[in-house]
């Protein structure tokens, strides 16, 4: 890391994974009936190592990527919020999000390995 190059802190970051979950916690959005732990339980979503979810069944229902587009439009804008906070690149925001949100991921959810393929945690 260069010297004088800010780091996203522990603190930031959990206010950002707590608005997150918060969000997550408030059930179906207005205008959609599906709801992101009801979407990862079909295996039709997962955790993308970028911090953003993504389809992993391409079968999956119109729905289910309508969701996929609201989530990751909510999640890039708490990143960027978090970024300008502390003054670092959205991207470094996105991959320690990315992490944390793999690590807490139920198991039998997709999750994105380092490859970039979908495995069941």
């Amino acid at each position: 890391m260069r010297r004088g190059s800010k780091v996203l802190g522990r603190r930031s970051l959990m206010t950002l994974l707590a608005g997150l979950a918060t969000a997550a916690a408030l059930g179906p959005r207005p205008a959609l009936a599906l709801d992101l732990d009801a979407a990862k339980a079909q295996g039709w979503i997962g955790e993308r190592r970028d911090g953003y979810v993504g389809l992993v069944d391409a079968g999956a229902p119109a729905e289910a990527r309508a969701l996929v587009d609201q989530v990751n439009a909510e999640r890039r804008a708490a990143y960027e919020s978090v970024a300008r906070q502390n003054g670092v690149p959205r991207e470094q925001v996105e991959v320690l999000a990315g992490q944390k949100l793999i690590a807490r991921a139920a198991p039998g959810t997709f999750v994105m390995d380092a490859a970039g393929r979908w495995i069941r945690k």
